[in-house]
């Protein structure tokens, strides 16, 4: 490990992106309480969500909270494998605080105006962190050979 890095620091930008999972699994509930409320439905439809669909603000919560669970895994696991490589530096420390930057103005964008050029833009930078992420993980990988 280069640097005065304790190795339980990379856990610190994990949490972080279990909060916004907690958060946005919230507002989803909110969103989904407030649409059933507003517009009954049959309650078949959350079965396999075929009928009258939910109003735009639900649907847009419920997909911002599947989004937490795509790209975030390979966010998880370059954390988990920096750590179990025992090569948490500055580095992915510095790729990992990126992502959850990135991420939460990813979210702050898709849960509030929603403009996807803006949207998409934090989206690429968070791509480019995890990139870094695991270009950093690769290299210690290699140099444990």
């Amino acid at each position: 490990m280069t640097g005065a890095v304790h190795p339980a620091s990379i856990f610190l930008p994990v949490l972080a992106i279990v909060a916004l999972t907690i958060i946005a699994f919230a507002r989803m509930a909110v969103a989904r309480a407030r649409g059933t409320k507003e517009s009954p439905r049959d309650p078949g439809y959350f079965r396999a969500f075929i009928g009258e669909s939910e109003p735009e603000y639900a649907i847009v919560a419920v997909r911002h909270y599947g989004n937490l669970f795509e790209l975030p895994t390979l966010f998880y696991a370059g954390c988990i494998s920096a750590f179990v490589l025992g090569d948490v530096t500055c580095w992915s420390l510095g790729w990992a605080w990126a992502y959850v930057a990135a991420r939460v103005v990813q979210s702050a964008v898709h849960l509030s105006y929603n403009k996807p050029v803006h949207r998409g833009l934090a989206f690429v930078v968070g791509v480019v962190c995890i990139a870094g992420l695991w270009v950093h993980v690769g290299m210690a990988v290699v140099g444990q050979l």
